[in-house]
């Protein structure tokens, strides 16, 4: 009888759900119903002052409430977003650098209640309180403006012809093209000749006389595309990793620049290339003269020599382009060379690098090599900002990865510039809430609070462009207006710094090549501005410095359909984003509490009825709750806010008229997140699913148990 009792209890044991009544212990290690690993950031990480950790439960189980309870204290959890299969779940508690041991409660719509534990030997969940990349604590709060420097601002006209003296086709053995030096508005050349050698006299001087305009559009965060000696206007062929370019100035204009930047409390990040160099860079040039004798032969890739510089078959480049050899990282002095450069710049002021395609690093190499970059740079500037140039998502790269960001395209370009230009209004995966969940869903909190989110570059068409506004020379229309408008509305309220491209703030259009002469990156014509473009940056500007809760790390994602999409941030949702893609209105019912309408992007005149939000077409919406309004309404507005009209003349023709869809596909949704009993799945449907649970499982036990006795001969 002994035997019998102690089988079947080994039987019952090594089933991952033990039941006590009513009351459920799953361990998570053994089910597929949660998921949760306290050593992957995406689970737990420090974000914002907190530890935030989230859990995945299965969309199947119907459940009413979630707690974490860490010793005698209880936190409530609340849903982050829905993906296809699970829903994501996040509480959190404040960080003072001490570890704790916690577990998971979780109600049932029936009354059940689980206990979530981590396995059988160690049951609690552990943090230790250690975090191997603390979150930079200034990204969030700020706005981003990437600048080109030669095509920005000239503040100085005498270096103005350096460009022309170091220009790489002097060392290009394969052309006889020569550079050239435009007037500010001269027109843009040919695609090489424009994005390479074609020079217009933008500097740091200029950058310097034009600070104050990027402070008043609200800009904490200047990204600077190359400025180091190098071969050609976009600066991607360094010569000198060590040396400033001519043409920009001189290391003093530099130290002015940081110096006059931290005054207005804007930061400043430099680009930099680690995996190849220019025709002119020196140690190139030492290869080339004296070939295999050269100290630094096997700083490069040679396959035959002598060698024709320009012609990337004689050694190996970049893509495959002569005029730019690529550089052997894994020489242990090409990697201290390139290291010592990066913390030089850091040691005059830099708050961040920008880093230049680091997948073209060996592949079994290149994670290894930035990890150990990021830990150089961190161990002296812990609050140095690391963006990587990927543009898909690579969450190994930034979850405990070696960057603190990628350069996001695969948000602003992969989601929200789709969705502005009319797309992803299907269901599921293919709707923009769907893509959104799953985007930050990948991402730890932390990294989703220091996110690049730039849209438009230098390397793709103008977001003006993207939206139907047209090539450099056009007029945009006025829906691509709206559209851009509702476009920035959402990059500005997403977790995260927004970044915008120069003249983007100021309505420009241009296409990228080969399809033309790289007209994104023709010079900002200063007397040429978009007011209306203008007036609205400005404003998002404001707003995103002053509403607290656009700088923490936390976004909530709605179900939506249709052309709707709802998001709030914050930690207790202080602030609802709602969007309309559409080119007719729709309506939204308002989660409960009182909200206030903060910015209409549209400029058109909106109100809330019965807690029903008439949302215009091609419009993003900014809501505050009541309490977080007047905490921003007594925040002291700068003068042009009162001065300057950011309302926008409305454009509808009769080809789209203002008012409520009557189709009944109209997104009009009540589905808020944190009413779980309602929105999950249907009842009836849990409900049977737990039965069939309980059911399977004592199958599955009795079953087990006479087979094993059987084989025992014990006779039951």
């Amino acid at each position: 009888m002994i035997c019998k009792l102690a089988l079947l209890l080994m039987v019952i044991f090594a089933f991952p759900i033990v039941f006590y009544s009513n009351s459920w212990v799953i361990y998570i290690n053994e089910s597929n119903l949660f998921r949760h690993n306290p050593r992957d950031t995406v689970y737990l990480s420090v974000a914002d002052g907190y530890v935030v950790i989230r859990v995945w439960s299965s969309r199947f189980l119907n459940i009413d409430s979630f707690w974490l309870l860490i010793g005698d204290n209880r936190f409530p959890m609340k849903i982050q977003f829905n993906l296809t299969d699970y829903s994501v779940w996040f509480g959190y508690v404040s960080y003072n650098g001490s570890g704790f041991k916690y577990f998971f409660e979780v109600k049932l719509s029936n009354g059940s209640i689980i206990t979530l534990l981590n396995d059988r030997f160690q049951q609690y969940f552990v943090f230790d309180g250690f975090i191997k990349y603390m979150q930079v604590s200034w990204v969030g709060s700020r706005v981003g403006y990437q600048i080109f420097p030669d095509r920005f601002y000239n503040g100085d006209p005498s270096n103005d012809d350096y460009g022309l003296i170091y220009d790489s086709l002097h060392y290009d053995n394969t052309t006889n093209a020569k550079p050239v030096k435009s007037k500010w508005n001269d027109p843009p050349l040919d695609l090489l000749m424009h994005c390479c050698h074609q020079y217009y006299g933008g500097d740091l001087r200029g950058v310097i006389e034009k600070l104050d305009y990027l402070k008043e559009l609200g800009v904490g965060l200047i990204y600077l595309n190359p400025i180091f000696l190098s071969g050609s206007v976009h600066g991607y062929d360094t010569y000198d990793h060590f040396r400033i370019h001519p043409m920009f100035g001189t290391l003093d204009d530099v130290k002015k620049l940081l110096e006059e930047a931290h005054k207005r409390d804007i930061k400043v990040i430099f680009d930099f290339v680690p995996g190849h160099v220019g025709l002119g860079f020196w140690a190139f040039q030492d290869v080339y003269v004296n070939g295999p004798n050269s100290r630094y032969w096997d700083w490069f890739t040679i396959y035959r020599y002598p060698f024709t510089p320009g012609d990337g078959r004689d050694y190996k480049c970049w893509e495959g382009i002569g005029t730019l050899p690529q550089l052997n990282v894994l020489n242990p002095e090409v990697k201290k060379y390139l290291f010592n450069a990066v913390m030089y710049w850091f040691e005059i002021g830099f708050d961040g690098v920008r880093i230049d395609t680091p997948l073209y690093l060996p592949e079994n190499y290149r994670l290894e090599f930035f990890h150990e970059l990021r830990d150089t740079i961190k161990s002296r500037f812990p609050e140095a900002y690391i963006v990587g140039e990927i543009w898909f998502q690579a969450p190994d790269w930034v979850n405990n990865g070696p960057f603190d960001s990628l350069m996001n395209y695969a948000l602003g370009m992969g989601i929200l510039l789709d969705y502005a230009q009319g797309k992803l209004n299907d269901v599921g995966f293919n709707h923009v809430s769907g893509r959104l969940a799953d985007y930050f869903a990948k991402y730890s909190v932390s990294v989703a609070g220091m996110g690049f989110n730039n849209i438009g570059t230098h390397d793709t068409d103008r977001t003006l462009t993207m939206l139907g506004g047209g090539g450099l020379w056009d007029t945009p229309s006025p829906e691509s207006i709206l559209r851009l408008k509702m476009l920035s509305t959402l990059q500005y309220t997403m977790p995260g710094v927004p970044v915008i491209f120069q003249g983007d703030e100021r309505g420009y259009t241009g296409r990228a090549g080969p399809r033309g002469p790289d007209e994104q990156r023709y010079p900002i014509q200063w007397d040429r501005l978009n007011t209306d473009v203008y007036n609205h940056y400005r404003y998002l500007g404001w707003i995103k410095n002053n509403l607290k809760p656009l700088h923490t790390s936390i976004i909530r994602v709605f179900d939506t359909s249709g052309s709707l999409l709802v998001f709030t941030r914050g930690y207790n949702d202080e602030v609802l984003v709602v969007a309309n893609n559409d080119r007719i209105s729709v309506a939204y019912e308002l989660p409960p509490g009182e909200w206030s309408i903060l910015y209409v992007s549209s400029g058109e005149e909106v109100v809330i009825r019965d807690r029903k939000l008439i949302i215009p077409p091609l419009t993003a919406i900014i809501l505050v709750l009541q309490k977080q309004y007047s905490d921003i309404s007594t925040t002291t507005e700068p003068e042009w806010l009162s001065s300057t009209p950011v309302v926008s003349t409305p454009w509808f023709t009769e080809s789209y008229q203002h008012g409520i869809s009557t189709s009944t596909e109209s997104p009009v949704s009540t589905n808020y997140l944190e009413e779980r009993s309602e929105e999950q799945v249907v009842k009836s449907t849990g409900n049977l699913l737990v039965i069939f649970i309980v059911i399977t499982a004592t199958v599955v036990v009795i079953v087990v148990t006479q087979i094993i006795l059987r084989n025992l001969n014990v006779r039951v």
